[in-house]
């Protein structure tokens, strides 16, 4: 596998708060720029530097609303800190209603070579109970927009959502796959704690139903072409986004912002979930053991089809799981099945319990 090295730069802020987000992300509201920028470099300059940087990768929030000079004053601080690959991968999300065309071509301009939208239904009702901001109509142009310009595009879509049935479902990926895109990050709608879902008892599809919309998901999308390499995600041969892959795969990352994390070794760091206490360089540094080193690479690598080396899990646990039809082995790797990843907590929890 090849040197994998990230950085991740998180912006807090977006439009509008969605009923089902628990990232840390809030509505925008007046902010200092000199003291962001300041905060962002002087991160960006505690980094160690030994590793060749294959992917940038701005998150959030919404980071589609951060001003063009602002973001350059982020890349060229970067540029000038790391060794940065000459294919380096650089990302940017965005969503329909907080970026346009001209934004697009701006940030192409920068340097910028693949952009995901948040688009999470093409459902017009779907999208108002999901409290996004924007029209379907809107995020079909967005789409088109964003395919003039970038040559790699993503886009993210929610399923399982209250009542939803395979055939409303495979109505929308239909849709979407229409436009042709080289990569889906597709979710199924989880509730998460003190979110207005979760305090509203939203009830989301039975674990049957679900299960049945995620296989036939994998199936659909197969058969367009652009299969799954990762639990939620899918991609044409070539596509898949390296950015994430660092962390499947247990390299290391390096992470600014307020909420952003980091591994560099054993080294675990977080940044503090509030701007205020981020402002200030407080951060929370722990010393992963060996151990908890191996169960993340277990965690995060069974997420993903090429699976993982068995190094240090058991001969009798992998057996079971293979009896169970949850993985395959293939000299020294184990690679989930589809029901593998419909079962991945019962996986995990049977390889390291």
């Amino acid at each position: 596998m090849k040197n994998l090295f990230a950085l991740y730069c998180h912006w807090p802020y977006c439009l509008s708060k969605c009923p089902y987000c628990d990232f840390y992300s809030l509505p925008i509201r007046p902010y200092n720029e000199t003291l962001f920028l300041d905060r962002y470099k002087k991160e960006i300059a505690l980094i160690p530097n030994t590793q060749k940087l294959s992917s940038i990768f701005f998150g959030g929030g919404t980071p589609s609303l951060m001003p063009i000079p602002f973001i350059e004053e982020i890349l060229n601080a970067i540029y000038k800190h790391f060794h940065v690959s000459k294919n380096v991968e650089i990302s940017i999300e965005a969503n329909p209603d907080a970026i346009d065309l001209n934004k697009m071509i701006s940030l192409k301009n920068l340097g910028f070579n693949r952009i995901s939208l948040g688009i999470q239904s093409l459902n017009e009702t779907a999208l108002r109970f999901l409290g996004r901001r924007h029209s379907l109509k809107t995020a079909r142009q967005r789409i088109k927009e964003a395919i003039s310009c970038f040559h790699n595009v993503s886009i993210d879509l929610i399923y399982a959502l209250p009542q939803q049935t395979w055939e409303m479902w495979e109505e929308e990926l239909s849709a979407a796959l229409e436009f042709h895109l080289p990569h889906y990050s597709l979710y199924q709608l989880t509730i998460e704690e003190n979110t207005p879902f979760f305090n509203k008892k939203i009830l989301i599809p039975d674990d049957i139903t679900a299960r049945t919309l995620f296989l036939n998901t994998i199936q659909k999308m197969d058969a367009a072409g652009v299969p799954l390499y990762e639990v939620s995600n899918f991609s044409k041969p070539g596509f898949e986004c390296l950015h994430n892959q660092t962390y499947w795969r247990g390299k290391d990352y390096a992470g600014i912002g307020p909420a952003a994390h980091s591994r560099l070794g054993l080294v675990a760091l977080e940044n503090p979930r509030n701007i205020d206490a981020w402002l200030k360089g407080n951060k929370i540094q722990t010393t992963l053991s060996k151990k908890q080193k191996e169960e993340e690479r277990i965690l995060m690598g069974l997420r993903q089809k090429e699976g993982i080396e068995i190094k240090h899990i058991s001969p009798t646990s992998i057996s079971s799981a293979v009896q169970k039809g949850w993985i395959f082995q293939k000299g020294n790797r184990i690679y989930p099945t589809n029901e593998g990843l419909v079962m991945l907590n019962s996986l995990i929890l049977e390889l390291w319990p």
